[in-house]
């Protein structure tokens, strides 16, 4: 009985924050995310690295003309280190909010959320040079042969 009644007060709830959609409120929506990612980008020294690494990864990609398909693993790998750095940055406001002063619970949910990240970084880092270790390799081998870096790129692209 207790379960049907708060499932019906959450459902009556539900009710009464429904809006209709609109584009101005999909704009609206966009913009909160953007300033989520502001705040991300502003607050968390970690993401300062991920977004090194991001252009590191995006210069090489493009110096080393990777395929359609080495392009989409690396995006993936990307997108996930970002996602987590955000999920990451939320849940670590979040128990700022609820548990101002230490607490070693909260202290716990803040490690096992770094500790995403950090597993999401390892898997990214082993998609890029598993994707960017052959061409790496195949520059490497070609500048100890004084070749030009137009026909290393050539090679690398029919590899």
């Amino acid at each position: 009985a207790q379960a049907r009644r708060c499932y019906r007060e959450s459902v009556m709830a539900a009710e009464i924050h429904k809006t209709e959609f609109s584009l101005k409120g999909r704009f609206r929506s966009i913009g909160a995310a953007l300033n989520g990612i502001a705040v991300m980008l502003r607050t968390q020294h970690n993401a300062w690295i991920h977004a090194a690494a991001t252009v590191a990864v995006v210069v090489a990609g493009i110096a080393f003309e990777v395929s359609s398909a080495e392009w989409c693993w690396l995006i993936l790998a990307i997108a996930s280190v970002w996602t987590a750095e955000a999920f990451n940055t939320a849940l670590e406001l979040l128990t700022d909010l609820a548990s101002p002063s230490f607490h070693p619970i909260a202290g716990k949910a803040k490690d096992v959320a770094a500790g995403a990240v950090l597993i999401s970084a390892i898997g990214a880092a082993c998609i890029g040079a598993a994707v960017l270790g052959a061409h790496m390799k195949s520059w490497l081998e070609s500048s100890g042969n004084d070749a030009r870096p137009d026909q290393w790129i050539e090679r690398s692209a029919t590899r």
